[in-house]
């Protein structure tokens, strides 16, 4: 199940707050939980896997260097249903290809196309409403307080 709240936010991503001018309801997803590599390793061996906690972080572990190191070779990396990783380059323009050199590369992002079992999860998805973060701690905020008031009394 995903759960998600309600956010109004501006129609054009990346505008400063003060200069925004219209603003739509949009749904974004809250993180219900975060697994660590050794919690993520403990689900995969739980299902039915004939392999270990350990054994699988290794070969995760060992994956995550082979894949580093093919991206630095130029290599894309196609990882089935998983999906693809390749790099692209963040660079600062020339005015000319005679002026355009390494030192113009700013950054090496690795990006990752979506195998088939990626492409979109909505089909599969349940949905959740939930208040947004800033209304559960407003929340919790106010329940403290009456603790607070309630202890005084």
């Amino acid at each position: 199940m995903i759960n998600y709240s309600i956010m109004i936010m501006g129609t054009k991503p990346g505008t400063k707050k003060a200069d925004i001018t219209e603003t739509k309801a949009y749904g974004t997803a809250q993180v219900h939980e975060v697994l660590d590599l050794d919690a993520f390793c403990k689900h995969i061996a739980d299902h039915n896997s004939p392999f270990s906690k350990g054994t699988v972080k290794g070969i995760l572990t060992d994956a995550v260097a082979c894949l580093r190191e093919q991206l630095l070779a130029g290599n894309k990396v196609s990882l089935g249903d998983l999906g693809s990783f390749h790099c692209e380059l963040a660079t600062e323009g020339a005015d000319t290809t005679d002026e355009f050199n390494a030192q113009k590369i700013k950054a090496v992002n690795v990006c990752w196309t979506p195998g088939q079992e990626f492409k979109n999860l909505r089909d599969d998805a349940v949905f959740n409403l939930v208040p947004s973060r800033k209304a559960q701690a407003d929340a919790i905020e106010v329940i403290r307080n009456e603790e607070t008031i309630q202890g005084l009394e």
